[in-house]
């Protein structure tokens, strides 16, 4: 038996086939950002959803493994010490960002100025 979690999240395409698109939530201290800039090396600016934005860097263990640029949708984690900085854990597909904008998690609109 599924969990009611589980059951919210399923939808149906057309032809009454179930399709399941998951995308990792925000835990604890963690925020859904967009990648305004990158500052080179490893290091960029995002915008997160709290209205701060945060100068992050990748981690080591994840610099060859994700591929960033400006506008990527990515979930950043704060440094405990220091809250305008964080470190990038997860970027968002384009499916995943488009779950998030149907159920809420993102606006659709964009600010300017």
């Amino acid at each position: 038996m599924k969990s009611t979690r589980q059951q919210e999240e399923n939808e149906f395409d057309e032809y009454g086939q179930q399709i399941v698109t998951r995308a990792k939530l925000p835990r604890g201290k963690e925020i859904i950002g967009v990648i305004e800039q990158r500052l080179g090396g490893n290091k960029m600016m995002v915008n997160c959803l709290d209205g701060k934005s945060r100068n992050c860097r990748v981690p080591g263990r994840l610099k060859r493994k994700l591929w960033l640029r400006p506008n990527d949708v990515v979930l950043i984690e704060p440094w405990e010490l220091d809250f305008n900085k964080g470190d990038v854990i997860f970027k968002y597909p384009s499916n995943q960002i488009a779950w998030l904008r149907k159920n809420g998690y993102l606006s659709d609109e964009k600010k300017e100025f």
